[in-house]
């Protein structure tokens, strides 16, 4: 396997199921929260900065040319690349690249069949149910 980068989902490719349907092999599941900030769903899902706040994920090692694959997908080429830190559930603070919009949803925008498949997933990974209740 060449180099890895710890990579860190908050959407739908946090199912490792979803990632091999899109034909990628996760490696090193870990669960991870991004402190200060916030899920926000639109037509698509993003993170935006929020002070306070914590959105939940799934890191896993992924090889650049994974990400390429999952990133040029039609849709989601309008993600960009950012470092992030992010806590493991062992407290563990490391460095994760996260793919996010430039310009967060409009105020209003919605997508509930998004939102119910990844209440479905997260429910199904074990992630705080709080969490998932406030998810829209």
């Amino acid at each position: 396997m060449s180099a890895t980068i710890d990579a860190f989902f908050y959407g739908l490719y946090m199912d490792d199921a979803v990632l091999r349907g899109a034909g990628v092999t996760p490696h090193s599941p870990r669960k991870a929260s991004a402190n200060g900030y916030a899920l926000r769903i639109g037509q698509r899902a993003t993170l935006v900065k929020a002070p306070g706040s914590a959105a939940w994920g799934m890191v896993y090692a992924l090889t650049p040319d994974d990400l390429a694959k999952l990133y040029s997908a039609p849709g989601l080429e309008v993600y960009r690349p950012e470092q992030i830190e992010v806590a493991l559930e062992n407290r563990a603070i490391i460095q994760a690249r996260v793919y996010n919009l430039s310009q967060a949803p409009a105020a209003g925008e919605c997508n509930p069949d998004y939102a119910e498949k990844l209440k479905a997933a997260m429910t199904r990974l074990g992630f705080p149910a709080d969490y998932i209740a406030r998810i829209a």
